[in-house]
């Protein structure tokens, strides 16, 4: 089974790492020749010049990880070339590309997959069973947090350089944290309506907003909140979720999960030794995508899937910038 990586930034070789580990053929290509020069130490990668090339060969399945405005261009010559495909999140930087490229990969019959990685991390797998189990009774509110400093996330590398900071690109935290309203829509369901300001108020580098403050409310009845930001010196993940019965807790960088009942009653589960590395999951999830190439599987997120996430973002954006309720399509 032969792989292509369209994209060798830091994602890009996490990946072929990742499938080259896996025991799988991987080419790679990216428009940088620095990139492509730092691809050739991957061990067991073959990197090519030309986007023609790697997908002249007819590749089994394309990674593409190239910053998001390429994505759907990108995934569409993919498709084309007869491949499976998993696109990076998020899937596109506006909505209105997506229902076709969803469309041709159904007409060439080959798999369209988001990567949203957090879905494989142990202790969120085991937030979504005890919400199943009724653990929590009623679930009435949460309250979701992401935040870190943006120039600490790839060291070594100055973050000026980096999409996040650059509209044009796709980049802002609303589409960087995606991951955030993509596991929300995965256990609670669907948000109609958002309430949000997002804004850039820091003196990092770029056009993109670095902080936004989201209010959701879902069909199921439940309200949200959600902060997001470029900005914390400390990195923060978490959601608190609160029941008629008992209020939980998922805390990322401890990998815990805490349900807190009745007369102070306190269960804590810790996941450090399940989740393992912080490579672990992204394994998990090529492993995922490569079981779908198979024909063993179908993607856990898939482009209907990331469009909601996606609907969700642009929701937001236009609340922001009108400063009002906004219902989302």
């Amino acid at each position: 089974m032969r792989f292509v990586v369209v994209g060798t930034g830091s994602i890009g070789q996490r990946h072929c790492r990742n499938l080259v580990a896996l025991g799988r053929e991987v080419t790679a290509w990216d428009p940088s020749a620095d990139r492509r020069r730092q691809a050739t130490a991957i061990a067991g990668v073959a990197v090519r010049e030309s986007l023609e090339e790697v997908l002249g060969a007819k590749p089994d399945a394309a990674v593409i990880c190239s910053p998001p405005a390429q994505h759907v261009e990108l995934a569409r010559d993919a498709l084309e070339a007869g491949a499976h495909v998993f696109v990076e999140k998020p899937i596109a930087t506006t909505s209105l590309e997506v229902p076709g490229l969803i469309e041709l990969a159904v007409s060439h019959g080959k798999h369209l997959a988001v990567g949203m990685n957090l879905r494989f991390l142990p202790s969120l797998r085991r937030v979504a069973a005890l919400l199943a189990e009724n653990r929590l009774g009623r679930v009435v509110a949460l309250r979701a947090e992401f935040g870190g400093y943006l120039p600490d996330w790839r060291p070594g590398r100055d973050y000026r350089d980096n999409y996040a900071v650059s509209a044009a690109a796709g980049g802002g935290i609303l589409l960087d944290a995606i991951h955030e309203l993509d596991y929300l829509g995965w256990l609670f369901g669907e948000a109609t309506e958002v309430s949000a300001t997002a804004a850039h108020l820091s003196a990092l580098a770029g056009d993109t907003e670095d902080l936004a403050e989201l209010t959701l409310r879902f069909a199921s009845g439940v309200l949200g909140q959600v902060h997001l930001d470029y900005l914390q010196r400390a990195y923060r993940r978490n959601l608190q979720v609160i029941g008629q019965a008992a209020v939980l807790i998922w805390d990322y960088p401890t990998h815990t999960v805490t349900v807190h009942g009745a007369d102070g009653a306190r269960d804590e589960e810790d996941f450090r030794a399940a989740e393992g590395e912080a490579n672990d999951m992204y394994l998990d999830e090529m492993r995922h995508f490569i079981r779908c190439v198979e024909g063993r599987a179908t993607p856990l997120v898939d482009g209907r899937e990331a469009l909601r996430s996606l609907r969700l973002v642009e929701a937001a954006k236009v609340s922001s910038h009108e400063r009002c309720w906004v219902n989302v399509e």
